[in-house]
């Protein structure tokens, strides 16, 4: 099987399409940057960055926060969802309407109407950061879509098959765009390359990951 038989033909302009039911929006968030990251100041307000251990003991090197009625956490008890986080013993700050809106905009423009998110992952990429493939499988249902938005530093996408051995695209993603997963590729392998190349204008050395999910 060839690597476009699998991802399928990565189209130029506003949509690269990744699967039967894979997209990257391109630029879909940028009208919203200004309110999104008002937005994200008051969440690590609340929920400050740290860096979570994997259930074996290792450092992750992306920081994570979370906002939204249920957060995701990892430890020596492995992957999981709580309402609590667990820093700070107190509820997950909710999830700011804009947030919300968009991630069900998203999702409706990549065909998956109805979503409605209940966990927002916040994950920021300094430069050497990267995240390992790895299958979103915590949440309880699967019908729902992964939105993902990417602001700031670019970074290179890998988005895989249903097994972590089968090849990876690498696909860029740039400060704005959105990627939308589900259905029949809502369980693909996925990760990041460790971040690399110039700060971005607004948001200097660092990229930030907003990823929607319907986790309870």
């Amino acid at each position: 099987m060839t690597p476009s038989d699998l991802f399928g033909d990565l189209d130029p302009g506003r949509r690269t399409h990744l699967g039967p039911e894979a997209w990257v929006l391109r630029g879909f968030a940028l009208p919203h940057v200004e309110t999104l990251l008002a937005a994200l100041a008051a969440v690590e307000a609340a929920a400050p960055f740290r860096h979570m251990r994997t259930p074996g003991g290792l450092t992750m090197s992306a920081a994570l926060s979370g906002c939204g009625a249920l957060g995701w956490t990892s430890g020596p008890g492995g992957y999981r969802y709580s309402p609590i986080d667990p820093e700070s013993g107190r509820a997950w700050p909710p999830m700011p309407e804009a947030f919300d809106r968009l991630a069900r905009e998203a999702a409706s423009a990549a065909g998956f109407s109805g979503f409605a998110p209940d966990a927002c992952l916040i994950n920021r990429y300094l430069p050497g950061s990267r995240m390992s493939l790895h299958q979103d499988r915590n949440e309880r249902d699967f019908g729902a879509p992964i939105v993902s938005v990417s602001l700031g530093m670019s970074a290179v996408f890998l988005f895989g098959g249903h097994a972590r051995s089968d090849r990876a695209a690498r696909v860029p993603l740039h400060h704005g765009d959105v990627a939308v997963w589900g259905g029949a590729d809502r369980l693909r392998y996925h990760g990041i390359l460790p971040l690399s190349g110039p700060p971005h204008p607004l948001l200097g050395g660092r990229r930030i990951n907003l990823t929607f999910r319907k986790a309870g």
